[in-house]
């Protein structure tokens, strides 16, 4: 019978807490200021991995974030070794995560559709459900 957690998914979650606290309290970098760890994706052989992000703010702060972390990635990798007492401590590789801002900017557009729907539809328009009003 399998394990009920894989190593490999322990490893995922225990990185992603440890570099969030390193960028958090490790880093000055004014352009990684409020920059969140979403996702950690280590390859089997523990050689390399895929860390997703997001940040609040546009898309050009995002990628400057984006790319101060990937310079920084040797020393958050020595930090990461330190921390975890691992043999092998994966090479980082920051990735922006846009599936936030994504799933906002279809939250709105659906938004819109709707409110300008019921304007051009007002006689079909819901009626909201009526409350029975109790003693």
């Amino acid at each position: 019978m399998p394990k009920e957690f894989s190593r490999t998914l322990r490893l995922n979650a225990q990185f992603q807490r440890e570099l969030s606290a390193l960028i958090r309290e490790e880093l000055t970098d004014p352009r990684v200021k409020q920059v969140s760890v979403t996702a950690v994706s280590v390859s089997p052989d523990m050689r390399n991995a895929r860390v997703s992000m997001s940040q609040l703010g546009s898309d050009a702060e995002l990628a400057a974030a984006v790319k101060a972390l990937n310079g920084a990635a040797v020393m958050l990798r020595h930090r990461l070794g330190k921390v975890l007492k691992l043999r092998h401590t994966p090479a980082l590789s920051f990735v922006a995560d846009t599936a936030l801002r994504e799933g906002n900017r279809i939250g709105v557009l659906i938004r819109q559709a709707t409110e300008a729907d019921r304007a051009a539809h007002p006689e079909q328009a819901p009626e909201p459900p009526e409350e029975d009003a109790e003693d």
